[in-house]
């Protein structure tokens, strides 16, 4: 599909969100192992997070999707029996485009009785498996990848599972919560230490749950363990309020609230690096809601610098780092982004399609061997590019669209549908 953006007179209006994406698929999967009835509401419509859901409904997980009468509001329903309620495919499981989805359901069927098969997109069949599956293999599972053992599709024999103490070589969230799972369903301890930051929803909704989890800093351990159904509202996910965010501060007339926006301290520091540039944004409303902290955030446009983003901060930005990009290219002076080189394993390879996306749209960009750097010019322009497949690709392109003059063609702008189905809806909004 393509798609046409415009330079916009102004960005002003009260949006909402998508649930986060990451939440929901960690809700669905922890839930439906759980003893107990639970709700999943405002959860993520995304391609990836129906990946999660049908992937369960094979492994005969009993969770279905209704109307809620009174709000108008699709909720996920889920009746869980326990950690070993789960049933062998009859076909081979189908992470789609999803890392997450793989990774996660790695690790839960790692401790089945059972073999399985997890395959995805010609995309994922080229992401990283080898961090998964050496350390499930030491625990016991015998577990394959294509390519020797590198990538999917993924086959597993598993049960029996032993603890193990490891330390993973990559800030992976994805890595971590696999493994976190997988020590539901082993004998004795399993130890994760020296951990580099990473975002904790896992952590978090396991403790939730009532996981025997202990998290110390850099180091998590968890025992077998069962889990009770809870109730979980998703909240609005940052790295989608991320484009909005530098939407409007690199706009020259904006004004945006953005609702019920998730700022888990693992995930908000796109807040503190855009604040860092001269940002004006301003955090409103904070709440706990159940498992993590929710706010509104209002931007409004503003002067921005540049910086140099590396550290120990960039997994927990990882995502962001596209947009951010975009951020760079409406500042004053230079920005620097290093310590990235785990961009170039995610639907595409981040750096390359940011860098030349951005090119093409008028920034003065270059890449990297681990980022980019970027001579802040604010001279965007339209022009023709494409998502490569990429929903991240695919919005930094729209909204540079919004900032830049002259008109931006997306191509293949469909790929939004992964995380945010909705985001041509939300660009209405603020438009008109």
């Amino acid at each position: 599909m393509q798609f046409k953006v415009s330079n916009a007179n102004k960005l002003e209006g009260v949006i909402s969100l998508p649930g986060d994406k990451s939440i929901t698929q960690r809700a669905m999967l922890l839930n439906s192992i759980a003893i107990g009835n639970s709700t999943i509401s405002n959860h993520n419509t995304g391609s990836d997070a129906l990946s999660m859901f049908n992937c369960l409904q094979h492994l005969g997980v009993n969770l279905k999707k209704e109307i809620d009468p009174d709000t108008n509001q699709e909720l996920i329903y889920i009746i869980g029996n326990g950690l070993n309620s789960l049933t062998k495919p009859k076909v081979a499981l189908d992470a789609e485009n999803s890392g997450t989805t793989m990774r996660l359901l790695a690790g839960l069927l790692s401790g089945q009785p059972f073999a399985s098969v997890i395959d995805g997109d010609s995309s994922l069949r080229n992401r990283p498996m080898k961090r998964i599956i050496e350390p499930l293999s030491k625990m016991g599972a015998q577990i394959y990848g294509s390519k020797n053992n590198t990538v999917p599709p993924i086959s597993i024999d598993g049960g029996n599972l032993k603890g193990i103490k490891y330390s993973p070589e990559v800030a992976s969230a994805q890595v971590k919560s696999c493994l976190l799972i997988a020590g539901l369903f082993a004998q004795g301890e399993t130890e994760l230490y020296n951990l580099k930051p990473s975002r904790d929803h896992t952590e978090r909704m396991l403790k939730f749950m009532g996981a025997n989890i202990e998290i110390n800093e850099a180091n998590i351990s968890i025992n077998s363990s069962t889990l009770q159904a809870k109730d979980i509202l998703i909240p609005g996910d940052i790295s989608a309020a991320a484009f909005w965010l530098v939407a409007g501060i690199c706009h020259k007339n904006a004004n945006i609230l953005i609702k019920n926006v998730g700022i888990n301290p693992s995930r908000s520091k796109i807040i503190d690096v855009l604040q860092s540039m001269g940002a004006n944004i301003k955090i409103i409303n904070l709440q706990e809601e159940m498992i993590e902290p929710i706010a509104d955030i209002q931007v409004k446009s503003s002067q921005l610098k540049g910086v140099t983003i590396q550290g120990k901060v960039i997994p927990e930005i990882i995502d962001e780092i596209p947009i951010l990009a975009l951020a760079g290219s409406c500042a004053s002076g230079k920005t620097i982004i290093k310590d990235a080189k785990e961009l170039k394993y995610k639907e595409s390879d981040r750096i390359t399609s940011t860098v030349d996306t951005l090119r093409t749209l008028g920034s003065d960009i270059s890449a990297t061997e681990d980022g980019m750097i970027i001579n802040g010019s604010n001279q965007l322009y339209g022009n023709e590019c494409d998502s490569l497949n990429d929903h991240r690709i695919a919005m930094l392109a729209a909204i540079s669209g919004l900032i830049g003059k002259g008109v931006t063609t997306i191509n293949n702008f469909e790929s939004v549908d992964v995380s945010y189905p909705k985001f041509r809806d939300t660009l209405d909004i603020l438009i008109s």
